[in-house]
């Protein structure tokens, strides 16, 4: 039954419709989606260095892009923020000014000098991460005594030993194993153009305290204990022993290269890959070294005016949720677009590699899909679930085959990495060590992929909706219960943040059959509604990652985070709640003349305070999303979501 009047139905029809074409027309040939995901200025910035490192003969004019997206996001406050609008980032400042000396700005220059100001003003370079202190330390811009020792002997450790590699994520993983023979053998850039920046530090001052905001003060003492007796033994390690240990780097990377998608399919391990395979004496033409190389050229966004480099690319991710988007629409066209996705994702599961996973959960077998293009050691259980879901859904829609085969596959993968307190990490099962989060390398505070809820959230969702095993899934709504905040909100690790984290875990809840009269749902209900701005949209700061927060503050409203509040609305039952008119409003007021909505703002999570992420395409299809099953509860017979997504 039709309950919009007739006005209010054109007007969402007409903005389904204008989406929906505008989304059709950025279907890759093959069948995919992938947009941009840009970060902040380390990455590119890096890329810029790591050519001069190598002494490769720069591409001048990408530079000069480089440089025109470097300076265009400098902060009003002189430096580079980790986020649109964000505080002034000592780490990301120092990159950049390094990265736009190397391509020629003036240092006298007023953007370099502000810049310059605010580091000093801050305690100079020195005062930067840990990983900012490596590349400094490689550039000998400063010594290596500044930097926590982590001895490449750490790859010969046994798994029971509490410091092991397979204790930290993924991410963690892939990044150190090649960095950890850059610092046993403390190679020097080449830097032919000869540029230096030792007008960023200031004399005297000690590096940045080896305890972060987030340590604790009895680990952070202990292991600040050890850091200083690793430095003192450094110069006696067995040299056979060293061999060794370099060696068995050099093979563990090698084995997951991953070919043009790069080690980890992620940055920051790829340029290091490159680097230890450059001091292990491979020549530019060495296979594996080249195709290193090659991965970190695929990163790059080249415009008419600026360039950048992404952290990674994200064409799983946005075509599995492109598919959900395009079959909520209940048009034919979008139909077969989302058919002819599902097409491109079949042969992307991963089936024959048992990858890192295992080391925790060797007996289950894989079935997972990656994030990127390819990823095969490292598939995701967000991916997978929201891959598997959408299979399901268009096989009972009849308008794609029916994928039994890797339904069961994804969704035996995703059960089986099911953590012990009844949640999913991203990428790992149990990944809960935290007291490595307190060794001095991991100022960052993201060494670990512990369970958390939008993943569990997205999880339970697959489970419910494929009517799988149900203590599984009863473990999985009980950790959903557990880990509800008392303003009714869900943390989210991987988008922002706690709009999102409550859509994730709501929508999940809703698949698992919580009905709407359940408290878990009227708490949330609650908190979406009293959080909504007066222009009837929603939005959240990455502040909210602040190890302080307590409670929402308000932000600017963006497409992708009133999107997120109106799914997660409709997933508690509430799609006439008058919060749901005003959401509605504001998207349709917002759309832009392409049939889109766009947003400066990052509402995608990387590590919690140290990166984040903005997701070019979620400002496009969730919104899209949120309008279609708005009119399909508003105009249907049910009020209910009959899918985990």
């Amino acid at each position: 039954m039709n309950q919009l009047a007739p006005a209010d139905f054109a007007d969402v029809e007409s903005a389904i419709r204008a989406a929906t074409d505008a989304i059709l027309a950025e279907q890759r040939p093959d069948g995919h989606w992938v947009y941009e995901l840009e970060a902040d200025a380390t990455i590119p910035a890096e890329y810029v260095l790591l050519v001069h490192y190598l002494a490769e003969t720069p591409n001048l004019e990408l530079e000069r892009k480089i440089g025109v997206y470097l300076r265009r996001i400098q902060g009003a406050h002189g430096g580079w923020p980790l986020y649109h609008e964000g505080a002034f980032d000592i780490s990301a400042t120092v990159k950049a000014y390094f990265a736009l000396k190397m391509i020629g700005d003036d240092i006298g220059a007023p953007h370099m000098a502000k810049a310059r100001e605010a580091i000093k003003a801050r305690g100079g370079a020195i005062k930067a991460n840990v990983f900012t202190r490596i590349l400094l330390a490689l550039y000998g811009e400063t010594s290596w005594s500044n930097v926590p020792t982590v001895p490449v002997e750490l790859i010969l450790l046994p798994r029971w030993f509490p410091i092991h590699l397979a204790k930290m994520s993924y991410w963690a993983r892939t990044v150190i194993v090649p960095l950890l023979v850059l610092a046993a053998r403390r190679p020097l850039a080449r830097n032919p153009r000869g540029v230096h920046v030792p007008e960023l530090f200031v004399p005297g001052v000690p590096a940045a305290s080896p305890r972060a905001p987030h340590q604790s003060a009895g680990w952070s003492a202990f292991f600040g204990a050890l850091d200083w007796c690793l430095k003192q033994f450094e110069p006696f390690w067995p040299k056979a022993l060293r061999a060794r240990a370099i060696e068995r780097c050099r093979s563990w990377t090698t084995e997951r290269l991953n070919g043009e998608d790069g080690l980890g399919a992620i940055y920051p391990a790829m340029a290091n890959s490159v680097m230890m395979y450059d001091v292990l004496g491979c020549p530019p033409t060495h296979r594996d070294r080249a195709i290193a190389r090659l991965s970190v050229e695929k990163l790059l966004v080249v415009k008419d005016h600026e360039a950048y480099c992404q952290p990674c690319v994200s064409p799983v991710w946005d075509t599995a949720l492109v598919a959900h988007a395009l079959m909520e629409t209940k048009d034919a066209k979008a139909e077969a677009a989302a058919a002819r996705a599902l097409e491109w994702l079949a042969p992307l599961q991963v089936l024959e590699v048992k990858g890192d996973w295992a080391e925790e959960k060797p007996d289950v077998r894989p079935g997972g899909w990656a994030f990127q293009y390819r990823n095969d050691h490292y598939p995701d259980l967000d991916d997978t679930a929201v891959v598997v879901m959408a299979m399901d859904r268009a096989a009972k829609a009849g308008i794609s085959p029916q994928y039994k085969n890797e339904i069961a596959r994804g969704a035996e993968w995703v059960d089986g990495l099911q953590s012990r307190n009844g949640g999913w990490g991203a990428f790992d099962a149990d990944n809960s060590y935290y007291y490595l989060n307190n060794i001095p390398f991991a100022d960052h505070g993201a060494l670990l992929d512990p369970p958390t809820e939008d993943v569990s959230g997205r999880c339970v969702g697959m489970i419910a909706q494929l009517g799988g095993d149900k203590a599984r899934l009863e473990a999985g709504v009980a950790y959903l219960r557990k880990t509800q905040l008392a303003d009714g909100s869900w943390f989210g690790r991987w988008g922002v943040n706690y709009i999102y984290g409550t859509w994730s875990a709501l929508a999940g809840l809703n698949g698992a059959g919580l009905p709407p009269d359940d408290e878990a749902m009227r708490r949330a209900v609650n908190w979406l509604a009293q959080i909504q701005n007066p222009d009837g949209g929603w939005g959240e700061n990455c502040d909210s990652y602040k190890l302080d927060y307590k409670g929402y503050e308000p932000a600017p409203s963006t497409a992708s985070q009133t999107a997120w509040a109106l799914l997660g609305l409709i997933a508690a039952g509430e799609v006439d709640h008058p919060a749901m008119a005003r959401g509605i409003a504001y998207l349709k007021r917002t759309q832009e003349a392409d049939g889109l909505w766009s947003q400066p703002h990052y509402t995608g999570g990387g590590f919690p305070r140290v990166f984040y992420l903005n997701y070019h395409g979620y400002p496009k299809f969730f919104p899209l999303w949120a309008l279609a099953r708005y009119r399909n509860l508003k105009t249907g017979n049910s009020r209910r979501v009959e899918v985990g997504l």
